[in-house]
């Protein structure tokens, strides 16, 4: 099972005051990570016969927010990526799907943002169940998923 979870997130910005290198960042973060980790993964599931290869993605890949564009292109790759990846080898036992939370509830999101209604927001245990059933057996069924988790936002 490889679960790609590194990421971040910069904002602020029009697409026409997006500098190269918050977009390169945002790329790299996002995008980029999950390609190299899920790339490496590939052959030992291709070996082992089986695999589960998971993603962190965005809501905002599919409803896209002003304002962040860099963020917005490198999750819509991630979810291209898995897209991609479900066709290529959906001749085997290896799945690939992408989690589309919205905004998470963590204490940094808190602090960037104190007078938002975080009671709403997906907490990283309501998440990481959602990746833990996408890892199990009995998901061999769900391939080239992009499954929104979105609390009530």
């Amino acid at each position: 099972v490889t679960a790609s979870l590194v990421g971040g997130w910069a904002g602020g910005r029009m697409v026409d005051e997006t500098d190269n290198v918050r977009l390169d960042r945002m790329i790299d973060l996002n995008l980029r990570s999950a390609f190299y980790t899920i790339r490496a993964a590939i052959p030992h599931m291709r070996d082992a016969d089986w695999g589960r290869i998971i993603a962190i993605g965005s809501r905002a890949s599919i409803d896209t927010p002003a304002g962040q564009a860099a963020f917005n292109i490198s999750k819509a790759g991630v979810v291209a990526l898995i897209k991609s990846l479900a066709v290529e080898l959906d001749d085997t036992p290896i799945t690939a799907n992408v989690v589309l939370p919205s905004v998470i509830d963590t204490k940094a999101t808190r602090d960037a943002l104190p007078y938002a209604d975080y009671v709403k927001w997906p907490k990283p245990a309501e998440i990481a169940s959602v990746i833990d059933f996408l890892a199990s057996e009995n998901a061999q069924v769900i391939n080239g998923a992009a499954i929104p988790v979105h609390g009530q936002t």
